[in-house]
């Protein structure tokens, strides 16, 4: 019943295909990061300050969080109204279970709570995008690179400004797109996030006046490092984001190169250049039985679009702090799971999508015969080269606007004052073979 009555889609008839996020973004995983953040930070400070303490006794403390421990700490913070405040509690009350009471003074000593949620936050990010985000990303890739290989010498009409232009292959087209996703992806996975330990205004004031002869810059940045994140050594009460924003933004445009490859797809099914296989029991329209609609990859489309639109804001939104800090970041930090979410929806739905259609090779060699006006390239370029300077206007008038047929080409061609052997190669010339080098571009992996 919960997904029935659900406000977001992500929670309600997108639960399945969204649940492996939860483990990163719910309620409760923030709480286990937190949890995690803070028992990390003292196993890391007690030798620095000289604590002793039973590594094998604090095993007991630092297990993973179970649900009854995030209850108990939504319920400390319905006393305390704040969340970070709540899990250091129930640390507190950890230790006391654990007969450690007396290390209690030591949890969350010197910090603020973005030292804490900066890093929870960064852990989060990067390990949803480890085990979920760019496995799919890899994935939609692979299979475009399939179609790429698969489909490398099958002839198909370009379009240019919508109209026919220099035939090229269908793996060439995937080719293009395999290229494009690859080098974002590329940019994804060495994108860094980094994280901040450095106190309330990001001085060390708490931590120096304490202990100074510590280096606690030197102590920050193993302790980030320890976690799996990228030091920043210089800021303000807040980590500034920079680096979540750099990565964000390398999502929008992975994003937005699959946006247009679902066009694509979309207007090649609709010409009937793709077919897509029927699925037993599915319907295609209330009212039109015959239809068999490209459903996934507009679905894929329009998820894309809601994802890059809030990623988009969250990059402009979280490089801007008030000062050293003011709170507007926190509530929009809650949305990075949703949006990520929505990546997710899009690529399962290409990948859906993509296991459906069938390409109608018969069909795309046909089309290209039929149109033969697009060899006025290739006939007008060895006039060129022949020396005939008003060659481009000659084929122009020949065939722009106009209806051109193989008859009438070669017919035209006889009528040229070339040589013999050159009348014969422009011939020769014919719609599905004018290729270029589209078959070996599509198996192309330079860059």
């Amino acid at each position: 019943m919960f997904a029935l009555q659900s406000v977001s889609p992500l929670d309600g008839r997108y639960e399945k295909s969204t649940e492996p996020l939860g483990q990163f973004f719910s309620e409760y995983a923030l709480i286990s990061y937190r949890y995690r953040v803070e028992v990390a930070y003292l196993q890391a400070l007690f030798p620095v300050v000289h604590v002793k303490f039973s590594r094998k006794v604090f095993k007991t403390v630092s297990a993973e969080l179970t649900l009854a421990d995030a209850k108990r700490v939504k319920k400390i913070e319905e006393k305390t109204n704040h969340d970070v405040k709540a899990v250091e509690y129930l640390l507190r009350e950890k230790l006391d279970n654990a007969g450690l009471g007396h290390l209690k003074q030591w949890t969350h000593f010197a910090l603020t709570s973005e030292d804490v949620n900066n890093l929870a936050y960064g852990l989060m990010i990067r390990d949803a995008l480890t085990a979920v985000i760019l496995p799919r990303m890899e994935e939609l890739v692979g299979v475009i690179e399939r179609l790429a290989e698969k489909h490398a010498r099958d002839v198909m009409l370009a379009r240019t400004h919508g109209q026919p232009a220099s035939p090229t292959t269908f793996g060439k087209e995937m080719a293009v797109f395999v290229h494009r996703l690859s080098s974002h992806l590329d940019e994804i996975t060495r994108t860094p996030i980094c994280g901040k330990l450095a106190g309330a205004t990001g001085n060390y004031n708490a931590h120096q006046v304490a202990f100074p002869d510590v280096d606690w810059p030197v102590f920050a940045r193993e302790f980030v490092e320890s976690l799996g994140l990228e030091h920043n050594p210089l800021v303000t009460q807040i980590e500034n984001h920079d680096s979540w924003a750099q990565l964000f933004h390398a999502i929008v445009r992975f994003n937005t190169v699959l946006i247009g490859f679902n066009q694509d797809i979309w207007r090649y099914i609709s010409d009937g250049w793709l077919g897509q296989k029927p699925k037993a029991g599915e319907v295609g329209s209330s009212t039109m039985p015959h239809k068999v609609n490209p459903i996934n990859f507009e679905n894929s489309e329009g998820n894309l679009q809601l994802a890059n639109e809030g990623l988009k804001f969250l990059a402009d939104k979280l490089l801007i702090s008030r000062m050293q800090r003011d709170l507007t970041d926190s509530t929009v930090q809650r949305n990075i799971g949703s949006y990520l979410a929505y990546c997710l929806l899009g690529y399962d739905n290409c990948l859906k999508g993509l296991q459906k259609i069938k390409v109608n090779t018969a069909v795309m060699r046909e089309i290209v015969q039929a149109h033969p006006e697009v060899l006025a390239e290739a006939i007008q370029t060895i006039l060129r080269r022949e020396g005939d300077e008003q060659a481009y206007e000659k084929l122009k008038e020949l065939t722009r606007g106009g209806s051109v047929t193989m008859a009438s080409l070669h017919a035209w061609i006889e009528g040229l004052s070339v040589s013999a052997p050159v009348k014969k190669e422009l011939k020769s010339l014919s719609p599905d073979r004018y290729i270029g080098l589209a078959e070996t571009l599509a198996g192309c992996e330079e860059g």
